[in-house]
């Protein structure tokens, strides 16, 4: 079950118990030198920080395990990350174009995993779902923002790219800027808070019906969980490849 929203985790109390006064004290020295940070002085490592740091060390020590022992017809584990492979590229295929869009498999496949095991971890005991705070969808959205802008200045250069804002008119130029200037930062409002929403409420509703009857109630929206889960991580994941399509598709556009 979900952990409750209001409680802290023990993984977190053990964590911040280890380095919690260390960080406390870098952050109190930001503080005094002007970056004012928010933070518990008493645990300044939050829940959403450790659940996150725990998937990036379960999904670090898989891969290492899973790359020594690659077969040419896999067995076991190998099953499930060639075919979460093989999925990342037909969608990489179907939305960009096979010849640039596996190009970026490894951002894609990072943000799929990550976001989906985030969005899945809010159904196991004794954790949270990162993903039910907006700091963690926010940064994943910036992080997606950010990439695909630096594709398009890559492949076109910085000049042709903002070009690309002004629309194909100059005199609608002052017209177009701030529309397309509004449209981008919306897009990370509408990955971030979309995200966030969702699995924010998966969990409410979770901790509601446990607390209401804790045997049985909520395995049905727990299973219903899995889908959501795995929905919202398309759903982020497909937005992302279609904004990528849109910055590297205008260079094919101008040629």
């Amino acid at each position: 079950m979900a952990a409750s929203l209001e409680h802290t985790l023990h993984i977190t109390k053990a964590v911040n118990h280890l380095f919690g006064p260390p960080v406390a004290a870098a952050l109190e020295w930001l503080n005094a030198h002007g970056v004012p940070l928010p933070y518990d002085p008493e645990l300044p490592i939050p829940d959403n920080l450790v659940v996150t740091w725990l998937i990036m060390i379960v999904v670090g020590a898989l891969a290492f395990r899973g790359g020594r022992k690659l077969k040419e017809y896999p067995e076991g584990g190998q099953h499930v990350w060639e075919l979460f492979g093989l999925v990342i590229f037909r969608f990489l295929d179907d939305v960009i174009g096979r010849e640039n869009g596996r190009k970026f498999f490894a951002m894609i496949g990072t943000l799929a995993m990550f976001i989906l095991l985030a969005n899945l971890s809010g159904i196991v005991p004794f954790l949270k779902a990162p993903t039910s705070n907006l700091n963690v969808t926010l940064g994943c959205a910036i992080i997606a923002f950010l990439y695909y802008h630096y594709q398009g200045i890559r492949l076109l250069g910085l000049k042709q790219y903002a070009a690309h804002f002004a629309g194909p008119n100059p005199l609608i130029a002052p017209i177009m800027v701030p529309i397309e200037f509004i449209s981008h930062i919306s897009r990370v409002l509408s990955l971030s808070v979309r995200l966030f929403g969702n699995i924010m409420g998966e969990d409410v509703v979770i901790i509601i019906l446990f607390m209401l009857s804790p045997i049985g109630a909520p395995l049905p929206m727990m299973a219903f969980a899995l889908f959501t889960s795995t929905l919202q991580t398309f759903i982020f994941c497909m937005l992302t490849m279609m904004y990528l399509a849109g910055a590297v598709g205008s260079g094919h556009e101008e040629h």
